[in-house]
């Protein structure tokens, strides 16, 4: 009997079908089928070849903007009257027993909101002034007011919204879904990272990595303008032709060398090669925005030929149209402790603006195309805002993590629907408490896994996205 270790090793499968060992995949068939196992069937050859799900999907492909700092749920989506009441005193300690903040010393007061909310659409979501533009589509996504993580600092707490682990190492949510699902993109990256704002984000690269996934499925960042990637283009004098030709030879020394060690990466290379060679042709056409009419530029909010948030959703729908399966757009600078450049009350207006009316208007142009369908849209960052203030030169507030507000959009998901409460005061959540690990089992289901059974065996074990947390939130399925 073929050992089940060695059955599920990627790369030893591989070897076993060179050799024409029959006998191996019938054997792993079999051993997959017992056992209800959703690990994709991959060829390390072709790895982004597009895979159907295990389950009928509700969506194709996701576009995952990701406001990085922790946008401020009190500021934008959670008019709470009462904290304006109790604005200046004391907290109750009942509510801070056991709580953990990164730089509360213990002294701060409630601080309430200065903002004008109003109600709006169907469902009567409640939007601050600061978002006019979501007004727009509050019937189009659906609203979850009660999220809840584990982390409170930055680069940690990135890593696990990203990732469901808090240090470097683990495969981010979208190389979990090229995993799974391939790419229908041939001619460019099936994961693509897009950023935007004074800085890149927390934990950097880390946080679109494959970890221990064949790095066929991690990110590829693309730059805001010019060429995606640098040196994509040909040296000056060298053909089309010619380099192909070049490719093909860098391409069969490879394959020799492969035949030789067996190493995964070597073909994940190969791919890597390809693609850009691909690109070469296929890049230039995706980012001259050019051919987008003035109405669909001016709808974003977007230039051209300038680097910005709005720019990059635009892309993002592009990328998406033409096959592409992940789109992650990050976008700083949320931190709003107080100081320079983190003020309340001055320089959260500039970041809220610089995504309020693109983040809208994806959702129509998505919409609008038949697009939004079969895409997930998540909107969102790594926490959110305490009810205290801090104590600094201006206002702000410190991280939170028993309650901020997220949305999502698209197929499967219930359009103008508000899932879960929090206290008068925002502490926490009253009902519809969804965890981190909740939110990435519900969006697996609706990319048609089983999240207990999307999986990879390194050392020994299976691990999956959400460890051995998370259940599917059927409130907000559609």
């Amino acid at each position: 009997m073929i050992p089940r270790d060695l059955l599920r090793d990627q790369t030893r499968r591989h070897f076993l079908g060179q050799c024409g060992l029959g006998l191996g995949s019938i054997a792993l068939q079999s051993l997959l089928r017992s056992e209800g196992c959703a690990a994709p069937q991959l060829d390390p050859a072709n790895a982004m070849l597009p895979r159907q799900p295990p389950f009928m999907p509700r969506v194709k492909r996701v576009i995952y903007l990701f406001m990085a700092g922790g946008p401020s749920q009190l500021e934008l989506f959670e008019d709470k009257p009462k904290l304006r009441e109790f604005s200046g005193q004391t907290p109750p300690a009942s509510l801070l027993n056991g709580k953990r903040f990164a730089f509360l010393k213990g002294n701060e007061t409630l601080l309430g909101n200065t903002r004008k909310f109003g109600m709006y659409g169907e469902c009567g979501m409640s939007l601050s002034e600061l978002l006019p533009h979501h007004r727009k589509i509050v019937d189009e996504v659906c609203w979850l007011r009660g999220m809840t993580t584990d982390v409170f600092n930055h680069g940690p707490a990135k890593l696990f919204m990203n990732t469901g682990f808090q240090v470097p190492g683990r495969p981010s949510f979208g190389s979990w879904v090229t995993y799974g699902l391939g790419s229908e993109a041939s001619d460019l990256p099936g994961f693509v990272v897009l950023q935007s704002g004074p800085r890149g984000p927390r934990a950097g690269a880390s946080l679109w990595s494959s970890g221990f996934l064949p790095t066929a499925f991690q990110g590829v960042p693309f730059r805001g303008q010019g060429d995606p990637i640098l040196h994509l283009k040909s040296p000056p004098g060298i053909s089309r032709e010619r380099e192909r030709q070049f490719h093909d030879v860098v391409t069969a020394l490879n394959k020799d060398r492969f035949q030789e060690t067996g190493d995964p990466e070597i073909l994940t290379r190969i791919n890597a090669y390809e693609t850009a060679f691909q690109m070469q042709a296929s890049a230039p056409e995706l980012m001259d925005l050019s051919q987008e009419t003035a109405a669909t530029l001016a709808s974003y909010g977007a230039e051209s030929a300038k680097p910005s948030f709005a720019r990059n959703c635009l892309l993002a729908r592009r990328l998406v149209e033409r096959g592409v399966r992940f789109v992650q757009l990050y976008h700083t600078n949320w931190d709003s402790h107080g100081g320079p450049g983190e003020n309340l009350n001055g320089d959260f207006e500039k970041v809220v603006h610089d995504v309020d009316q693109a983040s809208a208007a994806l959702i129509l142009d998505l919409k609008q195309r038949g697009l939004l369908e079969d895409t997930l849209v998540i909107w969102g960052g790594e926490f959110g805002r305490t009810p205290m203030g801090e104590v600094r030169s201006t206002i702000g507030r410190d991280h939170h993590i028993d309650a901020f507000t997220l949305w999502v959009a698209g197929g499967g998901v219930k359009a103008g629907h508000i899932h879960g409460a929090t206290d008068e005061l925002g502490f926490g959540p009253t009902e519809g408490r969804v965890h981190v690990y909740d939110l990435h089992a519900t969006l697996l289901h609706l990319l048609g896994f089983d999240h207990e059974k999307l999986t990879y065996r390194i050392q020994g074990r299976d691990f999956r996205l959400t460890d051995v947390h998370g259940n599917v939130v059927p409130e907000i399925l559609a």
